[in-house]
């Protein structure tokens, strides 16, 4: 009995899958879709600069071409080097299966289960290789909504140039030939800067929701106008961005925020309709009026940082985004006579949840946020051997920038900033001289009150006038014998 159970389970014969036309589940691309043979771009047409290569990338085509494979750089790579601009990663597309390119080279290893795929590794920069798929999903597996579970079925180079996106980001170059292979006119649309899908826009939208995000990140940050018949479903399927995993949405996010274009592509969502309901961290962005000033200046900056090549900290970035919220809470927690930090422990730690629930935030993440959050309140504090510590952490920049930020939006004195910014710059000498300053200004505030307290006190009169007059010594002498008595 246990023998057949377990052949039941495990050694079950696998049905032919059957197409039923009136399944929701079932994509298929139109033949109409399918073309046979691309238009070929030379050098002089493309004009791509072979100095903005990948050396890597080039080698892996080489590699798989020599085994008798074809081998091309693709997708996004391609349409970078079309507009002239340095890709940050390469894609290699080729006929190989994956065991087969695997075996090709000696760092190299198999990822992925909704598309299997191979990352060839080169010290610090790694090329993900795919082979061509097939462009008929028949046999891919679904959810009730139709997104693409998992689909490994292999075609060739036409049915995987079909299967791509847009038409922009579905050509093909061979840096062996220096030429462009062109299925869906994407050399003309990059001409014309239209953003245009390749099939059904819906379909396609089912199939995939965060191609949705992904058409308004490349508009805004390739500027360019997306076709109205690739627009319009957008707003009508967007509840289907509540389908996607939490990763999936984090990762792109992460693209959309650092794509130099950040405060862009978040008006572009809600222009598209993308925002309301269906993307909780954008309702928070859009829809908190106080800290509208504190946001669009932090992405701001990470739009220049972009521009200019800077590293992006994804930690500093998300705490930028949730600090008003952040601050909303913390505020009502203090009035219900919380004490101030363990109010804004308890606050991060409410958000943190919320947000990695929605989000999928990894935990090098929440913690860089949870750092930047927690140091804020210990700036007040400038006197003795702390400031000395504090500037020795290692996100003590990330938080001093961020201290910044909340003083361009009005939030804290610019002083408190500024002092700060000297003391981490400065030398020791500088450093002392600071808290001098500092412990004065703590001292002079506190005897002000003291002597206008004695002003008004009536049972001090008599020592003040004796104090101030020179005529009568013993007069103060009595006063201050008095005085002492009282005490």
């Amino acid at each position: 009995m246990i023998r057949q159970f377990i052949k039941h389970i495990f050694l079950k014969k696998k049905t032919p899958f059957t197409l039923n036309k009136n399944s929701s589940n079932t994509t298929v691309i139109q033949p109409s879709q399918l073309v046979k043979k691309p238009t070929i771009w030379g050098k002089s047409s493309h004009q791509i600069d072979q100095k903005l290569l990948s050396h890597n990338a080039v080698n892996v085509c080489q590699v798989l071409q020599k085994k008798g494979f074809q081998a091309f750089i693709v997708g996004g790579a391609v349409r970078d080097l079309l507009l002239g601009k340095r890709p940050k990663d390469f894609d290699v597309a080729t006929d190989a299966k994956p065991e087969q390119i695997r075996q090709a080279f000696r760092r190299a290893r198999i990822i992925g289960r909704r598309f299997q795929i191979v990352h060839v590794m080169f010290g610090a920069e790694t090329i993900e290789v795919s082979t061509f798929r097939a462009f008929n999903q028949i046999g891919a597996e679904t959810d009730e909504h139709g997104r693409v579970l998992r689909d490994n079925v292999f075609g060739k180079q036409n049915e995987d140039g079909a299967r791509r996106d847009f038409t922009i980001n579905a050509m093909y170059y061979d840096p062996k030939t220096e030429t462009v292979w062109d299925y869906h006119h994407g050399m003309e649309d990059i001409q014309a800067g239209v953003l245009r899908m390749i099939g059904d826009p819906g379909t396609r939208y089912r199939e995939d929701p965060v191609r949705m995000l992904r058409a308004i990140r490349f508009a805004n940050k390739l500027q360019l106008k997306i076709d109205p018949a690739t627009l319009e479903p957008i707003a009508k399927m967007a509840s289907l961005i509540q389908n996607v995993p939490a990763a999936r949405l984090f990762d792109e996010m992460t693209k959309l925020l650092s794509s130099g274009q950040a405060m862009a592509c978040i008006q572009g969502l809600r222009q598209a309709g993308l925002h309301q309901g269906t993307f909780p961290l954008l309702d928070l962005i859009l829809n908190h009026k106080q800290g509208q000033p504190f946001l669009i200046e932090a992405l701001r900056r990470t739009d220049e940082r972009v521009h200019d090549d800077k590293p992006l900290s994804l930690g500093f970035l998300f705490a930028c985004l949730l600090w008003p919220l952040t601050l909303e809470r913390w505020e009502k927690k203090q009035e219900s006579n919380s004490q101030k930090f363990p109010a804004l422990l308890e606050t991060i730690d409410e958000l943190i949840y919320e947000q990695s629930q929605q989000l999928s935030i990894p935990k090098r993440i929440t913690a860089d946020m949870r750092e930047i959050w927690a140091f804020q309140p210990r700036f007040e504090k400038r006197n003795g051997t702390q400031p000395f510590r504090m500037i020795e952490h290692p996100r003590f920049r990330a938080c001093l920038d961020f201290l910044e930020l909340r003083t361009f939006a009005k939030e804290i004195d610019s002083e408190l900033a500024n002092w700060w910014r000297l003391f981490y710059d400065g030398d020791n000498t500088t450093r002392t001289r600071l808290q001098a300053e500092v412990k004065d200004s703590q001292t002079n505030g506190k005897k002000k009150p003291n002597k206008r307290k004695r002003k008004n006190n009536s049972t001090r009169q008599p020592q003040n006038a004796a104090t101030n007059s020179q005529a009568n010594l013993s007069s103060s002498t009595n006063t201050t014998n008095n005085h002492d008595d009282e005490s």
